[in-house]
């Protein structure tokens, strides 16, 4: 047999033995069963007592001319800042939020057009309160020096991630007792685990809103967060 033949007849013995080989793993894994698995979720939790506070005031100041209204309005947020700091506020805790000149406008009552009457300006700061027993001090003084617009309150957990490892804890476990509920219901054993997704949540927040001066300390309560921390666990079944 010429040589050149010869050789064509291993190299196509030798690809026909390669195909009925990977024909053989195709089938073997095929016929492999997939993995049978358990997919639970849970939830753990922890009531923690806020420490922070987060409060918008401000001065709201109408004139005739936008320059009139915004020297008043700057003179007296300057005193509001000023005040606020001299109380022990932190420069680093008070952050302007807002700075707005608006115009002012009367409406005819012949139906022409509306006509300009006046500005109005809004100075806003964000304060960060790291005593909330103080918080009804601090907005009665921010009133006291002049300021006419406190809103958005929050209440804040510092060390709220400390906390959650604790509720994580409670979730597994939580995962855990439900994912081996469910597996001696089935008539089969729990594996190990495969997977863990967290997703936190937390309590709402408590609101609060005045635009009046007071007479008395703002009466403030803090109340408490409610910290959750939910799981999703997937097992693998015996």
């Amino acid at each position: 047999m010429h040589i050149l033949t010869r050789l064509a007849l291993a190299a196509a013995m030798v690809a026909a033995a390669t195909v009925a080989q990977a024909g053989t793993v195709m089938a073997a894994d095929g016929d492999r069963q997939p993995e049978r698995t358990i997919s639970v979720s849970a939830t753990g939790s922890v009531t923690a007592e806020p420490d922070l506070a987060h409060i918008s005031t401000g001065v709201v100041v109408e004139a005739d001319t936008a320059k009139e209204a915004l020297a008043r309005n700057s003179a007296l947020m300057a005193k509001v800042i000023d005040g606020l700091k001299g109380l022990g506020i932190a420069a680093k805790d008070i952050q302007t939020s807002a700075v707005n000149v608006e115009p002012r406008y009367t409406q005819a009552k012949d139906g022409r057009p509306a006509t300009l009457s006046g500005y109005r300006v809004v100075n806003q700061v964000r304060l960060t309160v790291r005593d909330v027993k103080r918080l009804g001090e601090i907005l009665d003084a921010a009133i006291a020096l002049g300021a006419n617009q406190v809103h958005g309150i929050g209440f804040e957990v510092s060390n709220a991630e400390t906390l959650k490892d604790e509720a994580r804890k409670q979730a597994v476990a939580n995962a855990k007792q439900r994912a081996e509920l469910y597996a001696s219901a089935a008539g089969v054993q729990l594996g190990p685990v495969l997977q863990i997704a967290e997703g936190v949540s937390e309590g709402p927040r408590p609101t609060f809103a005045v635009r009046a001066a007071a007479a008395h300390p703002v009466p403030i309560e803090a109340g408490t967060r409610l910290l959750t921390v939910e799981v999703s666990v997937v097992y693998g079944l015996r």
